[in-house]
């Protein structure tokens, strides 16, 4: 503690003197309170409750409060609080779901006052009235807040939340009328003490039990919420209906809010599990806590500010049996260890980059880009003298590269996803709409691929003519397939095959048969090929505008003019090095020396890049048995690779579903889980949750196929007797009343039923959305402002 600095401030005359300092408990501390002058804490817990004075240099034990050889459990608190009017008043909840006042100024040991035992179970929550000094409320484990006035043995009201536990109650600090209740199942409810039988509003607050909440000091309307959720919310109340303003995410459950005084967007935190530290939020920057406390080696149960009006003395009591009196200029700054550079590409290809604001404005030589534009500092603004921590160091400079509107646009990727169909045919059908769809959408490449895999992995046999030409268009050449070709002179690519042209007066091929042991070409001519002993050199197939397309598949010797050509014992020859491609005119002069071209076709032929093609149909498989139904796998492995390194993580997902079992032993799972991850995240971002979760549903990856089973249960609250039912059916086990019952028609819902999460009450859609276009009240007449969405 030597390193430790003493800080004093001046309050209305009274000095605030001291530093951080700790002292060591009996037994963990469950909740702490200090009294109105700041002077004494009291220390609260299952085994201990003592009152500590707080000197300059340390904490000096005063008082005991559990007297006697065998304490009763109403020495045993869950929560405890000060009076802020009455220096010698206390209260406590305790765990047998007793409330017990104190009364410091009984000159005998033992402080007890009264005792309350109207709830059934455990006291969560007390709080005193800030101005009515005999008005104490009660929170309890059995759903019920109980107001008491201590001049008398009974309590004066009670409220039902309606709910299985009440977890915290707060009275409104400026409204003399108003306190908050939060609860388990989310909801946060507003009441009147005059109006005992019905909450004023309600709203669901979180995803999981709410279980502590805090009114601004200064703004009227502010109240703050922490949940299991992980998240600290901030709600403006004097809407008609509460609005989140503010939202904080913490890396645990939220025990404890504490607004900070004198500043009014800071907010002290600790967690109820986890994490032990002590965190205050400037909630206009909710992803970096400003300052942070940690120094406790177990979890924070208790939070307090040492004084209403002092923003720099801040005592915690913890389950590692310490109380410390923490002091802001000796906390850590998380933004110090901050980095202010960051780096995020929009939805359409847009880029922001935040960097260092001094970094920036030093760098003279920064030149202007195109399309540059200089934001506002991020959360910049002026220096507040009260505060101690300000944020130099850290505010970054933003800067946004906007792409050209046309090159940005991202319709594509919206029509591919929605047009796609991924499963519920067979695969040919699957490829051949997928191609349609990238063809409609000018992406060739993506269209042919689909072509491709349909080629490769269908059954070719029983393919027709017409779904094979889907894809020819005007000008379009047909695709020759060979009964014997060798490996190495397939073309690397489609832009490096070639078209040979046939000027004179040739006549369209009608029709082509394949065979294993014999070629037949029919052509009106009946020139080389029509009978002849030795298989032919290329196929011919049909063209438009009276030209017939040539492809010639070259043997392995194509410069051996002498040799003569024969049809090979095997269709597909052991794989070896692939060469070069011959020159064109090599190529040429060879086929003009080839018995199997005429002379006239030799002098007449020229070559020209290919530009499209379609399919032609076949009479049998093209591959018979002799390739295994894996062979190229490794082909498709790599193209899907290819179209993911360039981006296009919607074609190599798609590829990936629609072939399933057939290429995922291929790609390893962690980059199956990349590329899924990487798809989804997208579709999300732009809304298409449907097709989102059909991908997840999809899925050939383990991880990603529990995506969507994650928080799939349905906590349903009776609309009748609002009590939670069980999972046996509509009928609910209390009331024995229909839960499902419309409140427009007043008939049982048989189908698809849309309720309200604050009054429970719904019905048919299509009833309800009628209703909501006339009035925003529920029709159930319970005047809860339902929303539907």
């Amino acid at each position: 503690m030597e390193k430790m600095a003493r800080v004093t401030t001046a309050l209305g005359g009274n000095a605030l003197t001291g530093r951080t300092m700790f002292c060591h408990l009996d037994a963990p501390a469950n909740a702490i309170s200090v009294c109105r002058d700041a002077a004494q804490v009291v220390v609260a817990g299952r085994n201990i409750f003592k009152i500590y004075s707080i000197e300059e240099e340390q904490f000096v034990e005063k008082l005991n409060l559990r007297v006697g050889r065998k304490p009763s459990l109403n020495f045993s608190c869950a929560d405890v609080v000060w009076h802020q009017m009455d220096e010698n008043l206390l209260a406590t909840a305790a765990t047998n779901g007793v409330v017990v006042t104190w009364n410091l100024g009984k000159p005998s040991r033992n402080k007890q006052d009264q005792l309350f035992t109207e709830h059934k179970r455990t006291v969560n929550k007390v709080c005193f009235h800030p101005t009515e000094v005999y008005m104490l409320l009660s929170g309890s484990q059995d759903g019920y807040m109980k107001c008491f006035d201590l001049r008398k043995k009974d309590s004066v009201s009670t409220f039902s939340g309606q709910s299985e536990s009440v977890r915290d109650v707060q009275f409104s600090i400026r409204d003399y009328f108003t306190f908050a209740a939060t609860f388990e199942n989310g909801n946060v409810q507003l009441w009147d003490i005059r109006r005992p039988d019905r909450y004023e509003r309600m709203f669901t607050a979180h995803n999981g039990p709410v279980f502590c909440c805090d009114w601004h000091p200064e703004d009227r309307g502010w109240l703050a919420t922490g949940g299991r959720d992980k998240m600290v919310k901030v709600w403006d109340m004097n809407t008609t209906r509460a609005k989140e303003i503010y939202c904080v995410q913490t890396i645990a459950s939220v025990a404890r809010v504490k607004w900070r005084p004198e500043c009014k967007h800071h907010i002290a935190t600790c967690s109820m599990m986890v994490d032990h530290n002590i965190y205050v939020w400037d909630v206009r920057r909710p992803f970096i806590p400003s300052a942070m406390f940690e120094e406790h080696k177990d979890v924070t149960t208790g939070i307090v500010w040492r004084h209403l009006h002092d923003p720099y003395f801040l005592l915690s009591g913890s389950k590692d049996s310490t109380l410390y009196q923490h002091i802001f200029k000796d906390a850590s700054q998380p933004i110090d260890r901050a980095n202010p550079e960051g780096l995020c590409y929009s939805l359409y290809g847009d880029l922001a980059f935040a960097a260092k604001e001094s970094l920036i404005s030093s760098d003279s030589n920064r030149k202007p880009y195109i399309g540059d534009r200089r934001h506002p500092i991020f959360f910049k603004r002026k220096l507040d003298p009260t505060e101690q921590f300000e944020y130099i160091s850290s505010s970054s400079a933003l800067s946004v590269f906007e792409t050209d509107v046309e090159s940005g646009s991202m319709d594509w990727f919206v029509h591919t996803a929605k047009q796609y169909a991924l499963a519920g045919r067979p695969l040919a059908e699957l490829c051949d709409h997928n191609a349609k769809v990238a063809k409609g959408l000018d992406r060739n490449q993506v269209a042919q691929t689909w072509t491709m895999l349909r080629i490769i992995y269908s059954s070719l046999g029983t393919v027709a003519s017409t779904n094979l030409n889907h894809s020819m268009g005007k000008g379009s050449t047909a695709l020759p397939l060979m009964n014997s070709f060798n490996l190495k002179d397939i073309p690397a690519g489609l832009g490096s095959e070639s078209r040979l042209d046939r000027s004179k007066g040739e006549s369209r091929t009608e029709n082509i048969l394949m065979d294993s042991s014999s070629t037949l070409i029919n052509n009106e001519d009946n020139e080389e090929t029509e009978g002849s002993d030795v298989p032919a050199d290329y196929l011919l197939g049909d063209v438009e505008a009276d030209e017939d397309d040539l492809y010639m598949m070259d043997h392995e010797n194509p410069h051996a003019e002498e040799q003569e050509y024969s049809l090979p014992q095997e269709a597909f020859p052991l794989r070896h090095e692939i060469v070069d491609n011959p020159s064109a005119l090599d190529h040429l002069q060879d086929k003009a020396d080839s018995p199997h071209v005429s002379g006239n076709e030799a002098e007449t032929v020229s070559l020209t890049p290919v530009e499209s093609f379609s399919l032609i149909s076949i009479s049998h498989s093209l591959y018979e048995n002799r390739l295994p139904s894996d062979f190229f796998n490794p082909i498709v492995r790599d193209t899907l690779l290819f179209y993911a390194e360039q981006g296009d993580v919607q074609t190599a997902v798609s590829v990936l579903i629609v072939l399933g079992e057939r290429i995922r032993k291929e790609i390893d799972e962690q980059t199956q889980e990349h590329w899924y991850t990487s798809y989804i995240d997208l579709l999300q971002r732009f809304q298409l949750w449907n097709i989102s979760n059909e991908v997840i549903k999809l899925s050939t990856c383990r991880a990603i196929n529990c995506l969507n089973q994650a928080s799939t249960t349905l906590h349903v609250n009776c609309s009748n007797c609002k009590r939670p039912m069980s999972n046996r059916g509509w009928i609910c086990d209390r009331c024995r009343q229909c839960a499902s019952m419309c409140a427009v028609c007043h008939h049982v819902v048989k189908g698809l039923f849309v309720w309200c999460q604050g009054c429970s009450h719904g019905g048919h859609l299509q009833h309800i959305m009628k209703w909501l276009e006339t009035s925003s009240h529920c029709p159930a007449g319970c005047g809860h402002l339902c929303e539907y969405t």
